[in-house]
């Protein structure tokens, strides 16, 4: 199971601010055709708002497969630009499509988006403790300034005005 759910984190990708698995992968997981898969969207469109479903722009597509086309070999083999789905889209979508197979990976793809939130979410104790030595450099700063500021002062100070040096030695107003 925990393969599982690694192996479908990979297939998450983040478009347009969302979490989303595309069509092709989700095919591949549900062991249908994509051509099924977007049938069904389609008959039942109704079920998939905007933040359920989108298709990918062009752009966006060759983005996209640049990044991920060595990992994915069935990115190869799409022709069109992909239906992208949100965590919700993936749950509509198992309702509608009704197998064993079907049922199994949606639980499979709920766990794994949940397994993302749970690791953003966890992720605040580290920008708190950032935000924290921040305020602390930033104190210790001020309370230095001062000597750091003298330290600046002299040196801007001997590079104006050098110490007179001695002459040694025969000059030519001897």
């Amino acid at each position: 199971m925990a393969n599982e759910i690694i192996s479908i984190q990979n297939m998450i990708y983040e478009i347009r601010g969302h979490k989303v698995m595309l069509d092709s992968d989700l095919a591949e997981l549900y062991e249908v055709e994509v051509k099924r898969l977007n049938q069904t969207v389609k008959r039942n469109f109704k079920r998939f708002p905007m933040d359920f479903m989108f298709q990918l722009t062009q752009d966006e597509w060759d983005i996209l497969r640049s990044q991920i086309a060595t990992a994915n070999k069935n990115i190869t083999k799409v022709r069109f630009t992909p239906n992208a789905f949100t965590e919700q889209g993936i749950a509509m979508l198992s309702g509608l499509l009704n197998s064993d197979i079907a049922i199994n990976v949606n639980i499979d793809i709920m766990r794994a988006f949940v397994k993302l939130r749970y690791f953003v979410l966890s992720q605040t104790d580290t920008n708190e403790q950032i935000k924290e030595l921040r305020k602390l450099l930033l104190l210790y700063i001020e309370k230095n300034d001062k000597k750091v500021n003298d330290i600046i002062i002299a040196l801007n100070n001997l590079i104006e005005k050098p110490k007179e040096t001695k002459t040694i030695g025969f000059t030519s107003e001897n």
